[in-house]
């Protein structure tokens, strides 16, 4: 199955960011982004399937939107980052990508998952 998925683990409370909302765009050839998918992360902090359903994973570039002002704004805590955008690219032939998100008020980080 082709598939974009995320996970966002808040590092310093050492637990998943539920609720947090996420979108998944594709930039065009003229450099303009389409949205493809906007939803929310579940009780785990996990989006499993991010390209909608009959949509095919094409080569090209993607970004992940985190809304993350509003995950830190219910627990009342001054962020840092009330955004945080993930650019990557999907080669030809590529079928599945999980990009982590590890997170903190004053930071994140992410990476290839498997």
């Amino acid at each position: 199955m082709k598939r974009i998925s995320t996970h966002i683990l808040d590092i310093v409370q050492g637990k998943p960011a539920g609720d947090v909302p996420v979108r998944l765009e594709q930039q065009n050839a003229h450099g303009d982004w389409r949205l493809l998918t906007s939803t929310r992360t579940d009780h785990d902090g996990r989006c499993a399937q991010l390209l909608p359903g009959g949509d095919d994973l094409s080569a090209g570039v993607y970004r992940l939107i985190f809304e993350t002002g509003s995950y830190y704004a219910l627990q009342k805590v001054d962020a840092l980052y009330p955004v945080v955008e993930v650019t990557f690219q999907a080669r030809e032939g590529e079928s599945h990508f999980h990009i982590p998100l590890l997170l903190s008020p004053n930071g994140y980080t992410t990476y290839r998952g498997s």
